[in-house]
């Protein structure tokens, strides 16, 4: 019971974390794709994998699947943030939240979902 209540409540923290993160690639795809030199397209899909994604993790659905997408976003994050912009762990900009992200979606991955899952 608690387990499952933990794991809801990690679902739905990382849901609302991809919805509030993928919208702003929906609705602006241009000025993203512009300032981080990406295809528009892509902006567009990422965007639309982290808010209809982070609405199926609230939801329950498909929670491993949607965990290993985002883990692949996650590991993508840190890459670009590491070694391609050269940030640091901490700091402004720094790819520690997106580290502590990756690890929830491992976690979500391995473990399930919970009890409170649709499908």
């Amino acid at each position: 019971m608690h387990t499952s209540l933990g794991l809801f409540f990690l679902r739905l923290v990382i849901g609302i974390i991809f919805i509030k993160h993928g919208l702003p690639k929906i609705k602006n795809p241009e000025g993203l794709a512009s300032a981080i030199k990406w295809p528009k397209q892509a902006v567009t899909l990422q965007g639309l994998v982290e808010f209809l994604g982070g609405i199926a993790m609230i939801l329950g659905i498909q929670v491993q699947i949607i965990a290993v997408l985002f883990s692949i976003i996650m590991l993508g994050a840190i890459y670009f943030k590491k070694l391609k912009w050269k940030r640091g762990f901490t700091g402004e900009n720094g790819w520690e939240f997106d580290l502590i992200i990756l690890a929830s979606c491992v976690a979500i991955f391995l473990i399930g979902g919970g009890f409170w899952v649709l499908f």
